[in-house]
Order: structure tokens, then C-alpha cells, then sequence
């Protein structure tokens, strides 16, 4: 197999829908059309080109509010609605995985990964303005460098409050953020066979590098600006000597800063970051963790020795220099990546089934902020939902993450017992259309007037031919899955899900009548009836799917 080579062919519309599924929070049938007949490569760079870096900013939702519609991150902090605008980033941030009006752009789903790696959450930062700033500099730099991504995140506020660095000082070292820096975000516990990668003498040490950053004004009613600061009083000018992991590197402990805008921490944390880096673990760590959200979460020695390696050799090479940008792009459109036995070999995540469902179906979603009342209804829906689906969105249960991007398993522990049902309950308010987004906006599918769009001549019922059940099965699937239905698979959806044992004729028989008389209630009611089986079983179907 040729693994990283490049695919070459051009895409199909089932090879553009798995990228778009994959790189994507799932592609509208537009965007499936308008990709296929591309190369790999021009679509990937299309999904890069597309990133939108300056999306209009969040807004005050409570309409009850004067400030409502209103932005408030460049207002004064306001600890009264601290709870309030924090939650609204995650509604603010879905918007942006979901937005029909923009092309679609890889670049949320990946800031989602640097989420879910470099995890700080709202509830734990617990200031509006550090978790979106924290935010902003996930998005901005997530197809940066990671370097840069590192020194920055270890020096953000909302870092440095959620894993305690601005208790690390000098005598009274907070080893925290030194563990995750090397476990989780960096070089990895363990190596492919489970060799420790580091000691805990290198934890003690790292910690004491990272001495004297703090940040200001948090929680201070009123102020206007926060900042990280560096205190050289308070960190530790020590030299720290580093493990054989490290090949017993040593770094000078710095005594005076050396300029205005390079402090003696900054110096120190170049030099521990260079460290980390040289780790020969750090960049398979990352492809490793890349090839699991994008291809496969089954790493075998094979895909270790020939896409993980090699890829992270690239990564790490003088020519790349640690830039994230051409190892998504090697990765995606890589032969590995659309290899058949890639496709359909990861269950979706809550956030992949509900904004896809919201994105497949062109589910309007409503202007932020001339339409703030329905966006929070909106996304009130979904944001709550996927809660419950066990994806809090900003708000992992620990600093590992969502359990299924590390536990064992992988994306399989998104389906249990609980969510199951609360996976069903999602797609059937598709079918029900209970939720008013606002006055004359149900959610939803309106499955007749789909139906009645495949009908040519739908008023002539006489001279015309009725679409048959198989015509709307195939309509109704189509792009839907992964991987083709059988044709076992489709049979059952037709005679058992939607005409429940009964010969196919009297669909031609049902829908007739109702062409023939469409206001006629009984009549329209049995055609709906039909068709809510079908769908509502077929989104059952697709939420329990890979993708």
C-alpha cells in the first residue's frame, strides 16, 4: 500500500464526501456537487483557502437585556453576566461550525482538535474574556506552527489559570502544567511500544522553568484589559538538567531578562520548548493523535511504521520546521486517508451528528445579531443536546478530554446505553419538527415537500406515473451514509420501515390520491405517515453509522 503517496484521482461524490465528512462537520449536498470532479489537492486547499480568520465576534443573546444583539468583549468585564457570556462563546463557536452562507473550511474542525489537545475549559478558567481569548488563539494558529502554538498556550491566561502555573513560583513549585505539558500535549506518556518517555525528575524540572508567569485582572469588575505577566523575583534563575529522555540536556537558569520584550522566562521557556520538541516522541505523539481524528482510530504497527513515522519525520524536518499546515494537507490527501477501509471507521462524534444533521438537512441558521432571540434557540438546542450526548462543548471533563479521543476504544465509547437513546431523540426532532426556532421557522425536514419535488407533473396524477417507494428511498439516502446500503438493508427500509408489509402498489395507490387531492388531510396524513417511518428510521440508521 502507498499509504502517505498522494491520491490522485479525482473525487466522486462519495470520496468528496468522506473528506468533507472527515475534515469538515459534515458537507450540505451543494458542497458535495461543488467538490466533486476536483483532485484531492485542490479540494483540501480549497477547505484551507475558505477559513474565515475574522468572523463577525459573539453577542449579548438574552433578549431581555438592553445590551442585547450587543458585543461584549470589548465592553468592560461584567461579572453579573460572567456565566452568561461564556456560555454564549460556545453558541458563537457552533454558529461557526455551522454556517450554510460560507463556503465550508476545514479550519473549525481542526480547532476543535487543539480544543480537545490543549484543554483548558470554561467552567475552570471561570472569566469570559480568557476563554475567548484562549479561543481566538486556537483558531488563529491552528494551522500555524506548532512551536509558536506551544510557547503561546503555555503563557495564555486561561492556561495558566486552569492548570495552576500562576501558582508555580520559585520555592513553591505547581508541577501541574509541567506533568500535562509533557503527557498530553507534547512528547506523550508513553512511546507506540509503552516505554516511558519521560521521568518525574523531568516533571520537577520542567516545573521550575516555568516559574513566575501569572496573569492580571482576573475577575476585576470593570477593567478593560488582562495581560500575562512574567515576575523574575518569583522564578527559579537555577540551571535545571533534564533525563537521558532529554539526552541530559541542561538549561541555564537566567538571573536578568534579557530585553524589554524578552524576559528570563521567555528565554528559559525557548529553551524548554526546543527540548521538548527534539523529544523523538513529540511529533509521532501529534500524527498519531492527527491520523486518529482524521482517518482511522485503530493505529497498527503497520500505520506506525508507514504513515506515523514517516509523517512526523516530515513534521519535525528542517525544511517543515514544525509547521502544521502541509502535514494536514500530506495527511488528507494521502492514499491511506481514502482508502476504502478508511471510510465508515469512525462513529460520529455529538458534535459531528448534530451540526451535520444541521448542515446535511440546510437547516437555516439565523443571523447572530440581528436575529439573536432565534440563534440562541437555535443553538440552545443544540449546544444542550450534545451535552447531554456527553460532548460539553468547552467544557471537557478533564484535562485528557473527551474520553473518546484517548480511551480505549476511541470513538466507539460515544455509543452507550444513555446516548443511544438521546442520539435517537436528536435526529427524531428532525422528523417532528417540534422546536420553533421562531415564529414561522419549525426545524425540521419537511419530508412532503421533498417528496412532492421529486414528482414531475405532481398535479397531473392522471397522465403522469407516480414516484415509486424505491424513487424516494433513493432520494432520501442519498449522501446520507458512509458506505453504500445493501440491497438486503434497502428492501427492509422500503417494505418493512415504510409500507410496513404491505405491497409496494398501494404507495403508488396512497400518493396518488393525495396528488389528486392534495388539501384532503386523511390523504396527505397516510403519505406523511410513510414518509416519517423512512426518514425517521434512515437518521437512525445514519446516527448510529460511521463515518
Amino acid at each position: 500500500m502507498p499509504y502517505l503517496d498522494p491520491y490522485i484521482a479525482v473525487l466522486t461524490a462519495k470520496t468528496a464526501a468522506h473528506l468533507l465528512r472527515r475534515a469538515t462537520f459534515g458537507p450540505t449536498q451543494a458542497d458535495i456537487t461543488s467538490f466533486t470532479g476536483l483532485t484531492a489537492s485542490q479540494a483540501v486547499q480549497q477547505l484551507i483557502s475558505n477559513a474565515d480568520y475574522s468572523p463577525p465576534p459573539p453577542v449579548d443573546l438574552e433578549s431581555t437585556q438592553p445590551t442585547a444583539g450587543q458585543t461584549y468583549l470589548d465592553k468592560p468585564f461584567n461579572g453579573d453576566r460572567n456565566f452568561d457570556f461564556g456560555h454564549y462563546l460556545r453558541y458563537w463557536w457552533l454558529g461557526l461550525m455551522t454556517a450554510q452562507t460560507a463556503p465550508p473550511s476545514l479550519l473549525d474542525k481542526l480547532t476543535l482538535f487543539w480544543q480537545n489537545h490543549f484543554v483548558t475549559t470554561r467552567e475552570v478558567v471561570d472569566d469570559y474574556r480568557f476563554v475567548a481569548q484562549y479561543l481566538f488563539l486556537l483558531r488563529t494558529n491552528a494551522l500555524g506552527n506548532f512551536r509558536t502554538l506551544v510557547t503561546k498556550i503555555t503563557k495564555e491566561p486561561a492556561m495558566l489559570r486552569y492548570l495552576n502555573g500562576n501558582e508555580n513560583e520559585v520555592g513553591k513549585p505547581n508541577e501541574n502544567y509541567a506533568r500535562e505539558l509533557q503527557e498530553l500535549f507534547t512528547v506523550g506518556a508513553v512511546d507506540f511500544a509503552g516505554n516511558k518517555n519521560y521521568t518525574e525528575d523531568d516533571v520537577k524540572a520542567a516545573a521550575r522553568v516555568l516559574t513566575g508567569w501569572t496573569y492580571t485582572n482576573f475577575w476585576v469588575v470593570g477593567s478593560t484589559s488582562f495581560t500575562t505577566t512574567f515576575t523574575l523575583s518569583k522564578h527559579d534563575t537555577t540551571n535545571k538538567s533534564f533525563s537521558a529522555s532529554y539526552g541530559n540536556t541542561a538549561i541555564t537558569g537566567r538571573s536578568t531578562n534579557p530585553s524589554a520584550t524578552v524576559t528570563a522566562g521567555d528565554a528559559e521557556l525557548d529553551d524548554l520548548v526546543t527540548m521538548l520538541l527534539n523529544h523523538p516522541q513529540t511529533a509521532r505523539f501529534i500524527c498519531r493523535k492527527l491520523y486518529r481524528w482524521y482517518v482511522n482510530p485503530n493505529v497498527t504497527q503497520s500505520i506506525e511504521d508507514n504513515v506515523i513515522i514517516p509523517l512526523a519525520q516530515f513534521l519535525a524536518s528542517t525544511a517543515n520546521n514544525w509547521a502544521i499546515q502541509p502535514v494536514i494537507v500530506k495527511l488528507l490527501t494521502s492514499q491511506i486517508f481514502f482508502d476504502d477501509a478508511n471510510r465508515a471507521a469512525i462513529v460520529k462524534s455529538p458534535v459531528d451528528l448534530a451540526v451535520g444533521t444541521m448542515r446535511f438537512f440546510n437547516q437555516p441558521v439565523p443571523d447572530m445579531k440581528t436575529d439573536y432571540a432565534a440563534f440562541n434557540t437555535y443553538f440552545s438546542f443544540i449546544f444542550w443536546r450534545i451535552r447531554d450526548m456527553q460532548m460539553p462543548l468547552l467544557d471537557q471533563p478533564s484535562v485528557f478530554g473527551y474520553e473518546p479521543f484517548y480511551q480505549t476504544g476511541y470513538s466507539k465509547i460515544w455509543m452507550n446505553t444513555t446516548t443511544i437513546a438521546l442520539r435517537s431523540d436528536y435526529t427524531d426532532a428532525y422528523i417532528w419538527r417540534w422546536l420553533e426556532v421562531k415564529p414561522g421557522y419549525k426545524m425540521g425536514i419537511d419530508l412532503l415537500a421533498w417528496a412532492t419535488a421529486l414528482q414531475p407533473n405532481f398535479a397531473d396524477a392522471s397522465g403522469t406515473p407516480a414516484i415509486s417507494c424505491v424513487d424516494v428511498q433513493t432520494a432520501f439516502t442519498k449522501n446520507l451514509f458512509a458506505t453504500d446500503l445493501f440491497q438486503s438493508q434497502q428492501d427492509f427500509l422500503i417494505d418493512t420501515v415504510m409500507m410496513q408489509g404491505i405491497p409496494r402498489s398501494s404507495w403508488t395507490f396512497e400518493w396518488n390520491a393525495y396528488r389528486s387531492a392534495p388539501t384532503n388531510t386523511n390523504k396527505k396524513n397516510a403519505v406523511t405517515y410513510r414518509l416519517q417511518n423512512l426518514m425517521k428510521f434512515m437518521l437512525r440508521m445514519a446516527e448510529y453509522h460511521l463515518c
